[in-house]
Parts: C-alpha cells; sequence; structure tokens
C-alpha cells in the first residue's frame, strides 16, 4: 500500500492555487469557521472596511441589511473604492480588490493612518465565499456596477448611471456549497454593531432585517464612557467613570475609561486596537495596569492610609471595570487572531500618559481617590483574611488525615485529562451516582444543599468558610484568586454539573454557573465545564422502554412509532413519505404549532395565527403592499371557519402614519366565536416578528409544507386528507399517544445505579452541554440582573420574559 501511495505522489501532484481558489479550498484559514461564526465573519469583514474610511473621516453612516432572500447588504458614505484602471493589473480597481488576496489601500501610511484590516483580504474573502454578490460603487459623479459569481466577475466594472452621492454597497449570497448556513443572526450581529457605534461615536451604523421589520440604530457621542455605563448598568459603583484620552503626534489615539463597583469581583476590562477586541490583552492592557498600580500606590503612600497589608495590582483591580480603547498605525499582534497586542512602544507611552492625567485626576477629584484607595486596602485586607482561612482550612485537612473533602469519592485514574468529577444534588443522587459511576475515571461530589451566591456574598473570606464551597474548591484543585488559581493543578479535565430537572435542580445549577463565572471562569475559557443531561421521561411502548431526553425527543419517538403504521404525503399530489423522511417533515409540523403557541401565548387568537403559516406568499413584505396585504386578509377570512369550529372574521387594511419613504401597513382582525368579540391589532413589529426571526410562523413556506397533507394507513389503504398541520397531528400521534407509559423523572434519585450509568453518566451514551461564554459582557449583564442584589432589575427582567417560560415548575 505505501509504495502505491508513493506512486502516485509526483510532480502531477503538486497543485498551486490560484486566484481566490484557496480561500474555497481552504475557507477556515480566512474566516475561521464554515459555521454560524464563519457566515457573521463575512459581514465583519465588510464592516470593517466601512469602518475603516470612517477612522480616515470619509464615512459617517454604515447601513447592514439582512434580507429576506438570505442575502446581506453592506452600505456606506465613504470615498467607495477606487473605479479607475490599475495601473499593473490592467482592470479596474474595485476588481483588483475583490479577486486578489493581499490587496487594498492599507499597506501604506497614507491612505489609511489606522485601520482594523492590515492584510488586504477581507473583501476578496467574501467574493470568493459568496454564491453571488452585487458591488454598486457612486463615485466621480457616476455610479458603478459590477457582478460576481463565486469570485470571478460576469463582465468588467461598468457605469450604469450618474450619483451624486459617493460611497460603496456590497450585497452577497453565501455559497451553501461552502458554507454550513445562511442564517444570520440580527442578536448576534448587533452585539458587534454596538460595540463599534461605541468605540466610533462619530459613526452611525444602522441595522435592518426584513423578515422581522426589525431596525435598530446603533450610535452614541458619548463614546467608551457611555460604553462602560452600559456595562456597568444595574451594578452598585461607588464613583463616576474618570475618562483620559490623549492623540499623539504619529496619528495614535489612546482613551480609557475606568470605573469601580462596589464589589469583589474580578476587574471588567474590555481592550480594543483599532476596532479589534484584544480578548487576550497586550502592551496597551499592561500599560494600563501599571500606571493605575503605580498611582493607586503612591496615593495610598502618599496619604498614609495603609497600615497592614501591602497593596497589590490584583487588589487594586479587584471590582474594576474598564474600556481601554487605541487606534494606531501598523499594529503589531501576537499570533494570526490579532487577539493579543504586541507593539513594544505602547506599554510605555499608555503608562506615561495614564499615570500623569489619573495624578491630575486624583488631585482634582480627592473624594474619587480616597473611594478608590480604601477599596484597595479593603480588598488587600480580604485576600489576606481569605488566606488565612485557607491555611486553617489546610491544617484541619492535614489533622484529619485527608486534603480533599470527605464527601468526595475520589477515582482511580491520576491523569487529569481521563478524570472526570460529577457534581451531584444531595445525598440520594450522590449515593446512586458512586453505585453507578465507572470509578476508574469518575470522581462523584455530592453537595448539601444549595451552595452560597457569591453573586451577593461580599469577599471571598466570606464564602470561603462556607462547607459547600470549601469542598468544591478543594475537590476542583486549581485554588482560587490570582494568588493561588492555576490550571496546572486542576485534577478533573471534565467538571460535570448533575442536577436534578426540577427548579430546585436548576437552581443548584444555576449557583454553581455563577461561582464558576465569577471565580473561576478560565475552566469555562478552557472547555472543562459541562452540564449532565439526563432523561426527562422512561417511555414504554409494545415491549419497548426508552429513555428521552426532553420533550422534543417524546415528540420524535412519538412520530417514529405512528410511521411504522401510516405514510404521509405534504400536498395532495406530493410523493408518499415512509419512516425516517415521514418523521422528518412531521417534526416540522410540530414545530410549527409550537410557534403557533408560543405567539398565542402573548397575543391570543390562535385559530386565526394557526392559519399564517398556510399563507403561501407569507413575509413581511405583506405590509409594504396594499393588494398582497389585502389577499392575505381575505385568506385569513375564508379559512377561518375551519380553523375556529364556526367563528367569523373580518379584517381591514390600514396604513401606518409616519412610517416614512417607504410605507407600511397595518392589519386589523375582528373575530366572533361562541357569542365572544375579540380584535387583534397587527403593526409591522409585531407582525415581523411573527412572520422572521428565530420564532417564524414562515416555516412552513420555507420548508415546503403548507399542505393539503395526506396520511395512508399501510394495512387498509385508506387515505385521509387534512388542511392544518393541527389535525394531521392529531390524526398520526393519536393512536401511539394512547397506548404508550409515560413516566417523568423529576430527581436523579428515582433512577438506580444502572439506569444513571446508562442515561447520563456512560461515555459512549450519555449527552454532555458544554459550557461557554461567547458574549462575556451579556453574561455578566445577566448574572447581575439575576443573581444579584437588586431587585428591580430582576423584577423586570422576568416581567419582560415571563411568557418564554417553556417549563415551569409550580
Amino acid at each position: 500500500m505505501n509504495s502505491q501511495i508513493q506512486d502516485t505522489y509526483g510532480e502531477q501532484q503538486i497543485r498551486i492555487l490560484e486566484g481566490l481558489e484557496a480561500v474555497r479550498v481552504r475557507p477556515g484559514m480566512y474566516i475561521g469557521s464554515t459555521g454560524i461564526d464563519g457566515l457573521h465573519h463575512l459581514v465583519y469583514e465588510l464592516v470593517d472596511n466601512s469602518v475603516d474610511e470612517s477612522l480616515a473621516g470619509y464615512c459617517t453612516a454604515i447601513e447592514v441589511i439582512l434580507h429576506s432572500d438570505r442575502s446581506v447588504t453592506v452600505k456606506d458614505n465613504g470615498r467607495g473604492i477606487p473605479t479607475g484602471m490599475h495601473p499593473e493589473q490592467n482592470r479596474s480597481a474595485a476588481e483588483v480588490v475583490l479577486t486578489v488576496l493581499h490587496a487594498g489601500g492599507k499597506f501604506d501610511n497614507n491612505t489609511y493612518k489606522v485601520s482594523g484590516g492590515l492584510h488586504g483580504v477581507g473583501v476578496s474573502v467574501v467574493n470568493a465565499l459568496s454564491e453571488t454578490l452585487f458591488l454598486d460603487i457612486d463615485q466621480k459623479g457616476n455610479h458603478f456596477r459590477q457582478v460576481y459569481h463565486k469570485g470571478i466577475p460576469e463582465a468588467p466594472l461598468a457605469i450604469t448611471g450618474t450619483s451624486e452621492t459617493t460611497g460603496t454597497s456590497i450585497r452577497f449570497y453565501p455559497d451553501l456549497t461552502i458554507m454550513e448556513t445562511d442564517a444570520f443572526s440580527f442578536d448576534v450581529l448587533a452585539h458587534r454593531f454596538r460595540e463599534l457605534g461605541y468605540l466610533n461615536p462619530a459613526l452611525t451604523i444602522i441595522l435592518r432585517e426584513e423578515e422581522t421589520l426589525r431596525e435598530e440604530v446603533f450610535h452614541d457621542e458619548g463614546g467608551i464612557r457611555s460604553f462602560l455605563l452600559f456595562v456597568n448598568e444595574n451594578k452598585r459603583t461607588i464613583h463616576d467613570p474618570l475618562s483620559f484620552r490623549k492623540s499623539f503626534d504619529n496619528g495614535s489615539t489612546f482613551e480609557i475609561s475606568f470605573q469601580y463597583q462596589d464589589t469583589t469581583d474580578a476587574e471588567t476590562l474590555l481592550s480594543y486596537v483599532n476596532n479589534i477586541p484584544t480578548r487576550e490583552g497586550g502592551t496597551h492592557v499592561r500599560g494600563f495596569r501599571a500606571a493605575l498600580t503605580r498611582v493607586v500606590n503612591r496615593f495610598i503612600k502618599d496619604k498614609n492610609l495603609n497600615k497592614g497589608e501591602e497593596v497589590r495590582g490584583e487588589d487594586i483591580r479587584e471590582g474594576l471595570s474598564a474600556i481601554v480603547s487605541i487606534k494606531i498605525p501598523n499594529p503589531q499582534f501576537e499570533g494570526q487572531t490579532k487577539a493579543k497586542l504586541g507593539s513594544s512602544w505602547v506599554s510605555g507611552a499608555m503608562e506615561t500618559f495614564l499615570a500623569e492625567a489619573l495624578e491630575d485626576a486624583f488631585e482634582k477629584q480627592g473624594a474619587v481617590a480616597r473611594a478608590i484607595a480604601d477599596k484597595a486596602i479593603l480588598s488587600a485586607q480580604a485576600r489576606e483574611a481569605a488566606r488565612k482561612a485557607r491555611e486553617l482550612t489546610k491544617r484541619k485537612n492535614v489533622l484529619e488525615g485527608s486534603n480533599l473533602p470527605g464527601k468526595l469519592a475520589d477515582c482511580q485514574e491520576n491523569d487529569p485529562a481521563k478524570s472526570e468529577l460529577y457534581i451531584v444534588e444531595g445525598d440520594s443522587a450522590g449515593g446512586s451516582a458512586k453505585q453507578g459511576r465507572d470509578r476508574r475515571f469518575q470522581a462523584i461530589l455530592p453537595l448539601k444543599g444549595k451552595i452560597l451566591n457569591v453573586e451577593k456574598s461580599k469577599g471571598v473570606e466570606k464564602f470561603i468558610t462556607h462547607d459547600e464551597v470549601r469542598a468544591l474548591i478543594t475537590a476542583v484543585g486549581c485554588g482560587l484568586g490570582a494568588e493561588e488559581f492555576s490550571l496546572k493543578n486542576l485534577r478533573y479535565h471534565k467538571i460535570i454539573i448533575m442536577t436534578d430537572a426540577d427548579v430546585d435542580g436548576a437552581h443548584i445549577r444555576t449557583l454553581l454557573l455563577t461561582f464558576f463565572f465569577r471565580h473561576m471562569n478560565l475552566l469555562i475559557d478552557g472547555s472543562y465545564v459541562y452540564i449532565a443531561q439526563p432523561p426527562l421521561y422512561k417511555v414504554a411502548f409494545q415491549k419497548q422502554e426508552r429513555y428521552l431526553l426532553n420533550d422534543q425527543a417524546l415528540e420524535a419517538f412519538i412520530l417514529e412509532k405512528a410511521s411504522e403504521k401510516v405514510d404521509f404525503s405534504a400536498s395532495e399530489a406530493g410523493p408518499w413519505l415512509e419512516g425516517e423522511e415521514a418523521v422528518k417533515r412531521l417534526l416540522v409540523l410540530s414545530r410549527y404549532e409550537q410557534e403557533v403557541k408560543y405567539w398565542t401565548n402573548r397575543v391570543g387568537h390562535g385559530p386565526l395565527l394557526a392559519l399564517f403559516g398556510l399563507y403561501p406568499s407569507l413575509s413581511g413584505e405583506i405590509l409594504h403592499h396594499e393588494e398582497e396585504a389585502r389577499a392575505f386578509v381575505e385568506f385569513c377570512r375564508a379559512r377561518y371557519g375551519e380553523s375556529s369550529g364556526g367563528g367569523v372574521l373580518e379584517g381591514t387594511v390600514h396604513p401606518v402614519e409616519g412610517s416614512g419613504d417607504t410605507p407600511l401597513l397595518r392589519l386589523v382582525f375582528e373575530s366572533r366565536q361562541l357569542g365572544y368579540e375579540s380584535r387583534l391589532t397587527l403593526d409591522p413589529a409585531l407582525f415581523g416578528g411573527m412572520v422572521g426571526g428565530s420564532r417564524s410562523l414562515r416555516i412552513l413556506r420555507t420548508e415546503g409544507l403548507q399542505g393539503p397533507y395526506r396520511i395512508r394507513d399501510r394495512e387498509s389503504g385508506e387515505v385521509r386528507t387534512f388542511n392544518s398541520p393541527g389535525a394531521v397531528l392529531a390524526a398520526v400521534t393519536g393512536p401511539v399517544r394512547s397506548k404508550i407509559t409515560l413516566q417523568r423523572y423529576k430527581g436523579l434519585g428515582e433512577m438506580n445505579p444502572e439506569q444513571l450509568w446508562e442515561t447520563t453518566m456512560d461515555p459512549a451514551k450519555r449527552t454532555l452541554l458544554k459550557v461557554s461564554i461567547p458574549d462575556y459582557l451579556e453574561a455578566d449583564r445577566i448574572f447581575t440582573i439575576l443573581m444579584g442584589d437588586q431587585v428591580a432589575p430582576r423584577r423586570e427582567f422576568i416581567e419582560q420574559n415571563a411568557l418564554d417560560v417553556s417549563n415551569l415548575d409550580i
């Protein structure tokens, strides 16, 4: 075999990838992945180019449109990509930029003094990974257009009209032969654009979504100071933000804004270089921390405030929230991800500038300086108290003959990479887990009751003495706090939270996640923390038993058994589907019914909403065209009687006042049923939410499942036809539902050890949910609201999200 491989490897196998072919062959090298993250990266590449135009002083507005056909437009009012002929390539400069890697205007310091895109691959990568891309440029009084397919131009750049404006517009359709999805997320994009809006106060970014008619504008002249106030929303702070800014002769700009919270949390520091998030920090962060530590310590010494423990940098940074944003020419990053700045001159420049500015601010604002100094001293004292408490605990464990908590049932494996720690709720579940585990590599730590809410407890020294928290810290092994924490001492590379499926189990799980997020978030970043997924149901049907994870799995099981008796067709003339194919399509109908239920919980009128998905051309565009809107109303009116069981429906169409250049409509439905009358008004925002986004009633249209539906009994050959998803699902699943025996598990203690191993602990069969922090700011905000000590934000959150609850345990 080896000789055959060697024979086929010769000069003919050496392949040269021309043009954009390298991007299409290895897209992950350029956008990270071909999944949802890579998809959004395509948009970021285009937006970053427009932001660079803003940094150069030529762009004030960027518009991003998520079209209903899954394409995206990014448009700016900058100078426009150059349209003249390139002196070396004998084609337009715009075509060169879109088809040649490492081609652009950012390789000298004249066109762009400061920019986030450094490699000249952004727009060409988007072009390479697009099925079709439309380039429109307004420049020099003309409108230019060029169309590309998979990176190849259809024709040269051409003038198609005149224009009085300038700017670039790119609309692209992701190539689904390479990309795994084209489902852009409004919320994911909004998070990044919100950052850019704060970091570039002269810029306005508008994000629109056609399907849902959602629109959000990101612009805040307060800059990073407003960003800091957003980060610290709902938190108790001890002073107003301190903000500093300096411009340098080389075109660089340093901006810092920070504020202290009345908390013992580790610092929240967000740093950026040319709008690029530097999650691993770098020289700008090093200079910031050095200046802050030096100035605060000097203030403490000059005022003779500290009589005890030495104040360290970690003490001064406790409870700190800071935004550090710098814009510099030719930044040098460590590694390809741009996550850490390596430009050496920045550290000294930052420390010198900030130290001078901060000393001046402390002189003018003595009360603020004193509050910061007092907090640092208290943090140092708390650190020393926590150290003594840990030492006391260690001495106690030594006297008892063990350094590990007594309740821990450890595993035999000494290699942390092969070891797992299950954190379980109570002695009952702990007993089952200990008996059911594989003791070679699985350790069990049962916790008694609910651990302390560390979000409310002030200071490590307060919760370090709590028995359950101390047992958890000791079992995990990596220590606590900047002084002691070390991943090298981590005893298990899988820490699995395994709690009951009831409200108490959810609360304990949340308390544990709060602890890990606030005090051991490096475990989450390193993918060491998981959540076990025990089954919710045990179902018995015709001498078969199966464990099912959730309601969706139960529905799939019922449909699977039903499909053994009947075939399904999605239309009057459509093919008959059997087995797995039938189940797949019926699950879409089931999901549609769930979406109808979701919206019915909000606005009522279930029989009316159930008709929306059956309308052949359902989309947000209905509210842009009166004729289409009236056709939709008539469709609902004609079928409402059957859907509601005899009700009567009337509907009218009305213009929305003040809807601007693109007039919008609203729909008003009035129904009469069993002597009751009710009204539903669908304004653009509500209707847009129903037909687009993550809870869309358009699912039947996009999946080609708008009926009528047919089922055929395999034994008798009888065919029945149904006009609604609910009716056909009831007919298909009814015979199975009447014969199954269902057991719902609420506690792990209800399972015997063998069942627990088989369903939840066996690596070959179990399902684990990995805990990650894709959006640190949002996670921080949610933990602050839900687990913090302020009641009003929590009440507001519950009121806003009460109708989203799917599993309410009363």
